[in-house]
């Protein structure tokens, strides 16, 4: 503390000829231990730290690498990495102190310059840090080859070339058998550094191997264990009876005090149990796994969230892990936002017949909150606990009345969604909520609920008396709600008009009226023109479609796919689990993972079992063939515009000389345009006809858009009459 406090006179800003003449006379006259010297380079540090420009300097600096002092030589080479590319030419003359200091007696030294040089992207110092590291790898100080395994992965990314063609590759898998675990670890490092951006490279390991790197994590550091527990993943057992033994070895694990080594054990335990056959095994690896996710829910609240997404996952993959700790995710007041939603969500997962109560307990509580999205988020995983466990259904409409009852507008509309969602699961079961939802039908103004209402009055309009005057009143804005609605509405006036003909013959044409001709929305004219027909040709087969049977309303859709979610697992305690995708889809040239086939895949992942594309990340793509092609009718009137600026006068490209030369040019063009394509016409054939008579003219092979004259001409456009 003391020395810290008696560096900060150092971070006041300096001017640089005072530098330059402190150390030019600490040079020249007695400097007692390098002491002056390294006030000054202290000095310029700071400056460098506050952003201040001390690139002049690079003369004066150079000149003290060969003091052997560890302190100046750390702050020399600092200043180097800082400005290397701003004075590339005298960064040479420090090539013979670095090949020095790389045979220095000091392991400490040593490693620091082939770390100093790695730092610099220059071919220079690039070709002559090859046989310093080289020997280095191979050095009998373990600090001096763990420093070059990284270096090595350093140097990767400035010339991969250099590194496979002096084969440092091959240097880092044997320093994957040193006997120094820190060694072992920052090898492990490098190689799935530079595999990651190798789109040849495979790494792959054997169970030997794997089993000497996991005999190594008793005495890494916290990181070096994440290092090596993700590196397993390149471990494919060829027997359950070897995926058993390596999970035996690494469970221990999970009692680690560091919430990344945590799920980085749950991470590569979950991928092995895909290679056990033995449900008892996975049973009990499922059972160790519950106790430390819990503890993660005791730390901070961004710990918190990444530990409630990935526990998100793993309860879908493995429902076995937590089936019994609902309770451990119950929200608390001091929650934030995003943590309580994400624990919501967890909460419906482990629902289940035994615990429904309890759960729909909790449910109406958070129900009644202050924050609006939560509450909303609440009411609709009351509705999903409804659909999901049916024994449960009773008491969840019983609670969503009672909210209804609450006249809360955002509690009411989210209840009327979920309702209508039981009601299509429960057909025939509660109808007794149809008239209650109906006397609300004023307060709603959210176009999902408005649809939901919507949809709950033309399904079952038989069964409410003033269903005729509930339509009229809906049908009174129809051009002024949004599609969602108007879909809604359109398809629920063909349905009360099949249930109650006599009262709904007067509503129905004036909708498909106003759908067909006053809406510009595509799909809503075509469903008004395909109900129109249907009407009109056959009323029972139209019955018989439009009330026909429908698929009923389940929870399948809430589940991943079991390929995608082993996908994902694979990226436990990464930004893809947060996501809830893989890598490579929100990170550029970010290189997949997927579950390898072995004879020990079990039955169920190898069903689910996702192979990744091949040909690696894709390309960058150059923009130019991206370009929308020009109509050829603008390119005539570029080319004519381009000739008229060539001409020496002002005349124009063309002149008509009679008003029937004009005429037959504007009607007539020699190049195709938009006015060339018939529009449909509800007068017959005539103009589809007239049409198809016309020639059109010889497309040109650079014309994406020549031949589609004829595209429309045998359209006949009639007018549905119902």
């Amino acid at each position: 503390m003391a020395a810290s406090g008696n560096d900060a006179k150092f971070f006041t800003r300096g001017k640089i000829q005072e530098f330059k003449s402190e150390l030019q006379d600490a040079a020249r006259g007695k400097d007692k231990k390098f002491q002056k010297r390294k006030t000054v380079l202290k000095k310029i540090v700071a400056n460098i730290t506050m952003g201040n420009d001390m690139s002049q300097m690079f003369p004066e600096v150079i000149q003290c690498l060969p003091i052997p002092v560890l302190e100046i030589k750390k702050m020399v080479y600092l200043f180097l990495v800082s400005y290397n590319r701003v004075r590339p030419d005298l960064i040479e003359h420090a090539i013979p102190h670095f090949q020095a200091d790389c045979e220095d007696r000091n392991p400490l030294i040593r490693a620091l310059a082939i770390r100093t040089m790695s730092y610099i992207p220059l071919p220079s110092i690039m070709t002559a840090l090859i046989e310093p590291l080289r020997h280095s790898i191979k050095d009998a100080d373990p600090y001096v080859r763990k420093t070059a395994a990284i270096c090595v992965a350093k140097i990767y990314l400035v010339d991969f070339r250099l590194v496979e063609r002096e084969k440092f590759i091959d240097s880092l898998k044997d320093l994957l058998k040193d006997a120094n675990p820190t060694v072992v670890a920052n090898a492990v490092a490098a190689l799935t550094e530079i595999s990651d951006r190798n789109d040849t490279m495979v790494l792959k390991f054997s169970f030997s191997l794997a089993a000497k790197l996991v005999a190594a994590l008793e005495n890494c550091s916290e990181w070096g264990q994440i290092y090596i527990l993700d590196s397993l993943l390149n471990y494919v057992p060829q027997t359950s009876d070897e995926a058993t033994i390596m999970t035996e070895r690494i469970v221990a694990r999970l009692q680690h005090s560091n919430s990344a080594v945590v799920l980085t054990v749950i991470k590569v335990l979950l991928y092995l149990m895909n290679y056990i056959e033995s449900k008892q095994s996975n049973d009990y690896l499922c059972k160790k796994m519950g106790p430390p996710l819990v503890t993660l829910l005791s730390s901070g609240p961004e710990v918190q969230y990444v530990a409630l997404r990935n526990i998100l996952l793993i309860i879908q993959r493995r429902p076995s892990v937590l089936k019994d700790d609902v309770k451990v995710f119950f929200c608390k007041y001091n929650d934030p936002i995003y943590v309580k939603l994400a624990k919501l969500e967890i909460i419906y997962r482990l629902a289940r017949e035994s615990n429904a109560a309890i759960v729909l307990t909790e449910l109406h509580e958070y129900a009644t909150e202050v924050d609006i999205d939560f509450v909303r988020k609440a009411v609709r995983s009351i509705g999903r606990l409804a659909i999901k466990i049916p024994p449960a259904a009773d008491p969840c409409i019983k609670v969503l009345l009672e909210l209804i009852d609450s006249k809360v507008t955002y509690v009411l509309q989210e209840a009327v969604v979920v309702i209508k969602d039981i009601l299509r699961r429960y057909p025939d079961t509660y109808d007794r909520v149809i008239s209650v939802v109906c006397e609300q039908i004023n307060l709603l103004d959210e176009p999902e609920a408005k649809a939901a209402i919507i949809w709950i009055v033309g399904q079952h309009a038989e069964k409410i008396e003033n269903a005729d005057e509930l339509m009229d009143n809906l049908s009174y804005t129809f051009l002024e709600e949004s599609t969602e609605v108007q879909l809604a509405l359109l398809t629920a006036c063909v349905k009360f008009f099949i249930h109650k003909p006599q009262q709904g013959q007067k509503l129905l044409p004036k909708i498909l009226k106003l759908a067909t001709e006053e809406i510009d929305n595509p799909d809503l004219r075509d469903r008004g023109f395909m109900y129109w027909r249907m009407l009109s040709s056959d009323a029972t087969a139209a019955r018989s479609i439009v009330m026909g049977d429908r698929p009923p309303v389940n929870t399948d859709t809430d589940r991943m796919e079991l390929g995608a979610l082993d996908q994902l697992l694979l990226h436990t305690g990464t930004l893809g689990s947060i996501y809830h995708k893989t890598p490579e889809t929100f990170i550029r040239f970010a290189k997949g993972k997927a579950l390898t086939d072995s004879p020990a895949l079990n039955a169920a992942s190898r069903k689910a079992l996702i192979s990744l594309p091949t040909g690696g990340p894709p390309k960058p793509v150059s923009t130019a063939n991206l370009l929308p092609p020009i109509p050829q009718a603008l390119r005539a009137m570029q080319q004519e515009a381009q000739e008229s600026h060539d001409m020496s006068g002002p005349a124009p490209p063309y002149a008509p000389t009679s008003p029937a030369q004009t005429e037959s040019m504007v009607q007539s063009p020699s190049t195709p345009s938009h006015g060339d394509i018939p529009t449909p016409s509800r007068q017959g054939t005539a103009d589809s006809e007239s049409s198809q008579m016309r020639p059109a003219p010889p497309p040109k092979s650079d014309d994406p858009y020549a031949g589609l004259d004829s595209a429309f001409g045998g359209y006949v456009a009639d007018q549905p009459k119902p």
